[in-house]
C-alpha cells in the first residue's frame, strides 16, 4: 500500500513523552516556553504512522480480550523474522537462538555494562553520542564516562584511532559503548573502520556493546554493516536491535540483543531477569518484521525527502547554520556557532521565540555541544516546515 505520510496525526491526549510529556519537560529544562504551538523536535520518535500490518496485529491482540503474562519464544516468528529481516535488509546471517528479548535497549544495555565492569571502572562512548549512555554511567550506573571524542571534518565525523587506542589501552576502562549508526552525527561506520574498532578492543579486552538501533534508517545508497558481522572475537561484543527507532514502536518497549557467542550468551542470560514483554510487543515485532519491507522503504524516502528539503532551506535561509546530510539516523546535528551567539542565546532563540523544542548539543557533547542542536525530522513535511521557518525567523536578525 501506499502511506500518505503527509498526513498530520494528532498525537495529544495519546500519552506522548514528545507531546504530552512538555509540561513535564518546562520543570526540568529552564528557559522554554511550552504551549499550544509549541512543535516539539527534541525525542527520536516519529510522528508518522507505523506499517498497517503492525496495526493490523495490535487490533489482533486488543480483540482477544485478555492480555496475560507473555514471553517472546511461545512463537517461534518472533525471532525467525527478526532473523529474516537482518538477513534480507543487512546481509547479516543470525539464528533464532541467538535473539534476546529485552525490555527497550536500555535493559539489555544496562545489564551488560554491570556484567562486564564494576563500579568506579571507565566505560568509553564516542561523542557527540547519545546523552543518555553519559547520563547513565555516571549517575545510574556508578561508573565514569570516558570520552574518545570523535573529529568533526566539518560537520563529517570520523573516529580518533589513536586515542581510542590510548583509552582501551588503560585497565580502568572495560567496555566500549558503540553507537553505529552515529546518533547524533549521522555516521553509518564503513567495514575498515569497524573492524578498527573491533580489533583495538580485541587487543586490549574491552567489551563492545554495539546500539544499533537506527540500523534501518539510511540514505539512499547507504548500507549498514552489523558490528558482529566483523567482529572476529564474537565472545567480545553484543549488538543491540529493535523495532523501537525502526518501526516507531517505541511505546512497546521491547528491543533484542543479538550474542552469537555461546558461552558469552549464557553468562549474559544467567543473571539477566526474566523478560516477559506485552503480547503487543509480541505481535508487533512479528508483523514489523515479516511484513514491514514496503513500509520501510516508503518511509525511509520520505525521510530523506525531509532532510534534504531542511538542509537546502537552511543553505537558503540561514547560511551560518552548518548542518551535514547525515549518512543515517533521522536526526541533524546543526551547528550554530558562526552566529557568534553562546549556547544560552541559541536554546533561547529557538525554544523561546521560535517556540520549537529541540535539544541542546550539550546533552550529547558536555565539553565542545555549547552552539549545538539535534533536530529530530520524521514528522508531516508541513510540520517540519512551520518548525523550520520559526527558527529562521528567530535567528533572522543576527548579521
Amino acid at each position: 500500500m501506499k502511506y500518505d505520510f503527509d498526513k498530520v496525526i494528532d498525537r495529544h491526549g495519546t500519552y506522548s513523552s514528545k507531546w504530552d510529556g512538555l509540561a513535564g519537560m518546562k520543570k526540568r529544562v529552564t528557559n522554554i516556553n511550552i504551549d499550544e504551538n509549541t512543535i516539539p523536535m527534541m525525542v527520536a520518535d516519529m510522528d508518522l504512522q507505523s506499517p498497517q500490518p503492525v496495526i493490523e496485529a495490535m487490533h489482533r491482540v486488543a480483540d482477544h480480550m485478555m492480555y496475560g503474562y507473555t514471553v517472546a519464544n511461545a512463537d517461534p516468528k518472533y525471532a525467525e523474522s527478526l532473523c529474516r529481516w537482518f538477513k534480507d535488509r543487512h546481509d547479516w546471517i543470525i539464528s533464532p537462538d541467538e535473539v534476546t528479548c529485552s525490555h527497550g535497549t536500555f535493559g539489555a544495555l544496562e545489564h551488560a555494562v554491570k556484567l562486564f565492569s564494576n563500579e568506579g571502572d571507565g566505560i568509553i562512548v564516542m561523542r557527540p553520542v547519545y546523552g543518555h549512555f553519559s547520563s547513565a554511567i555516571e549517575t545510574e550506573w556508578n561508573r565514569k564516562a570516558v570520552s574518545n571524542h570523535l573529529i568533526n571534518d566539518n560537520g563529517y565525523y570520523t573516529i580518533d584511532f589513536a586515542d581510542l587506542e590510548e583509552k582501551c589501552a588503560d585497565p580502568n576502562n572495560k567496555v566500549l559503548i558503540f553507537c553505529s549508526p552515529a546518533n547524533p552525527v549521522g555516521r553509518v561506520w564503513t567495514e575498515e573502520e569497524l573492524k578498527k574498532v573491533s580489533e583495538i578492543c580485541a587487543k586490549h579486552d574491552v567489551f563492545v556493546i554495539s546500539d544499533e538501533v537506527h540500523c534501518d534508517h539510511l540514505r539512499k545508497g547507504v548500507k549498514h554493516i552489523p558490528f558482529l558481522k566483523v567482529c572476529e572475537d564474537k565472545s567480545k561484543a553484543m549488538v543491540l536491535v529493535g523495532i523501537n527507532k525502526s518501526f516507531n514502536m517505541a511505546g512497546l518497549s521491547c528491543s533484542n540483543a543479538i550474542i552469537q557467542d555461546k558461552g558469552l550468551q549464557a553468562k549474559f542470560m544467567e543473571t539477566y531477569p526474566w523478560v516477559m514483554p506485552t503480547p503487543f510487543a509480541v505481535a508487533g515485532q512479528i508483523a514489523a518484521y515479516t511484513e514491514g519491507d514496503e513500509w520501510m522503504d516508503q518511509v525511509c524516502e520520505y525521510i530523506e525527502g525531509n532532510i534534504d528539503w531542511a538542509l537546502d532551506f537552511f543553505k537558503q535561509n540561514m547560511p551560518k547554520l552548518k548542518v551535514a546530510k547525515p549518512e543515517g539516523t533521522y536526526c541533524l546535528w546543526m551547528d550554530f556557532s558562526d552566529y557568534g551567539l553562546s549556547g544560552d542565546e541559541v536554546h533561547d532563540r529557538i525554544y523561546i521565540n521560535a517556540n520549537v523544542v529541540l535539544q541542546d548539543g550539550t546533552v550529547h557533547d558536555p565539553e565542545y555541544g555549547q552552539c549545538y542542536q539535534r533536530m529530530c525530522l520524521p514528522c508531516a513535511r508541513s510540520v517540519l516546515k512551520e518548525a523550520c521557518e520559526r527558527i529562521a525567523k528567530a535567528f533572522e536578525d543576527v548579521k
